[in-house]
């Protein structure tokens, strides 16, 4: 899970333009989004490392997914297509949304709750 999120993170600042069509337009300013998204993937990320912060990282990445959501479903409604960038069929966005965010989601929760 570190390694994931850690990635994730960092994906945020070496490829702005891949997340930046992603926020909804009625949030203001997405590159601030962007940044603190990033920021916070990576700083949770090294939480889940360290026994102590386990719990609270895991369950902050719950609240952090759960935050997710409006890109998710506004990337369904522009057509799981943005211009010059991520382009799926609507079912693969409907899959992330229902499937995969949800599997995220209980990840988060089994590695909060894991005693090793």
């Amino acid at each position: 899970m570190t390694a994931f999120y850690l990635l994730a993170g960092f994906n945020h600042f070496i490829n702005p333009e891949f997340y930046l069509p992603l926020i909804p337009p009625f949030f203001s300013n997405p590159e601030k989004i962007n940044v603190l998204s990033g920021i916070t993937e990576i700083i949770l990320a090294i939480g889940i490392l360290f026994y102590p912060s386990r719990k609270y990282a895991a369950y902050s990445i719950i609240l952090m997914l759960i935050a997710f959501i409006p890109s998710h479903v506004y990337f369904i409604q522009i057509g799981s297509c943005i211009n010059d960038g991520l382009c799926v069929p609507e079912w693969i966005g409907w899959i992330r949304l229902l499937l995969i965010h949800p599997v995220l989601i209980y990840w988060a929760y089994c590695v909060g709750n894991s005693s090793s």
